[in-house]
């Protein structure tokens, strides 16, 4: 189960630290007993009893060795894109008697990894101390344009999880005219903020780059014993009138939707889960239901009925099952 503050703060931003997004650890003073790349895993942390490796306790996260001399550890995360970083969750999960006491974040806007030997680096957030087993949120009071982030733990230990929300930097303007844009991608600020149904696979790989690397790698909802179907509401990065759709069921053959619909809304700012799964039920038809098939890519242009511009869309699959992908292309307007 997600913690509370996690579905929050990713209604409002998307996770710039997110791995599946492009997030890597550049630099660490030390990761003995397990990798800080761990930390940047989009799912929730685990503990596994009786788990061990060369290295002892498997841990779902980044864990240094036992600090013996002065200092402390500390490790650089390359965001996915650069953006205005506006809260932060460190995650001490299932660190019970290893966990670090304090922690602190320092930030710097490069454009590249090799001029971090030389970037100016400024305090995020001062040293602020931490409890073991516990998700630890931070709301940044005025948010800072970010490339790198430092991430110092005083003295060792070990962090679970290092989430980074915010505003992606883009250049909506450079793509003015442009129909093509993909207006829903988790990179520029797409996110998903309310579904029907969740049970083998919440909905966030909707919006990530390429495509699903097995039948895990996407939204699937349960066996539907009732009538109805399963639906997610998405907000756009930036509001555009909508040209094309896709749909992509890439590795769901047996458990693919039989058909697939969309609606869509213009309500900037808009970020409520319960005010949009109600309001969702009378949005503007944009796809009617369409036939989709098994483990392929579904193109949808000429179907549209209407083009907007809108900044939500919600997805419906007839009756349930599972969607790997799903795109929204279109030209960035200003409203």
């Amino acid at each position: 189960m997600n913690h509370p503050d996690f579905e929050a703060l990713s209604n409002r931003w998307p996770n710039l630290a997110s791995a599946r997004l492009g997030a890597r650890v550049v630099e660490v003073t030390d990761e003995f007993f397990a990798p800080a790349e761990r930390m940047l895993a989009d799912s929730e942390p685990v503990f596994i009893p009786g788990k061990y490796d060369d290295h002892g306790k498997w841990m779902d996260g980044w864990e240094s060795r036992r600090r013996r001399g002065p200092g402390h550890d500390w490790a650089v995360v390359a965001l996915a894109v650069p953006g205005a970083v506006a809260a932060l969750e460190i995650d001490t999960r299932h660190f019970t008697g290893n966990y670090p006491l304090a922690a602190e974040v320092e930030f710097c806007r490069v454009d590249s990894d090799t001029e971090l030997s030389t970037a100016a680096w400024q305090t995020l957030t001062p040293l602020t101390s931490l409890q073991g087993d516990h998700c630890h949120r931070i709301e940044i009071d005025t948010p800072q344009v970010c490339s790198h982030l430092r991430l110092h733990i005083h003295p060792d230990g070990g962090i679970a999880r290092f989430r980074v929300y915010g505003t992606p930097s883009v250049d909506w303007a450079q793509w003015q005219g442009q129909t093509n844009i993909e207006l829903s991608a988790a990179q520029t600020g797409g996110r998903i903020l309310a579904f029907s149904d969740a049970h083998f696979g919440r909905p966030d790989p909707l919006l990530y780059p390429g495509r699903g690397r097995d039948m895990g790698d996407g939204w699937e909802t349960r066996r539907r014993r009732e009538p109805g179907f399963d639906w997610c509401v998405i907000a756009l990065g930036h509001p555009g009138t909508i040209h094309r759709l896709e749909v992509d069921t890439a590795h769901y053959k047996g458990n693919y939707p039989a058909q697939a619909s969309v609606e869509a809304a213009c309500l900037p700012g808009v970020t409520d889960p319960a005010l949009l799964r109600t309001s969702s039920m009378f949005w503007q038809p944009l796809l009617p239901a369409s036939p989709v098939g098994p483990d392929s890519i579904h193109i949808f242009e000429k179907e549209l009925t209407r083009r907007g511009p809108f900044t939500h869309v919600r997805l419906n699959i007839h009756p349930d099952g599972g969607i790997s992908r799903f795109r929204v292309f279109g030209e960035p307007v200003q409203l």
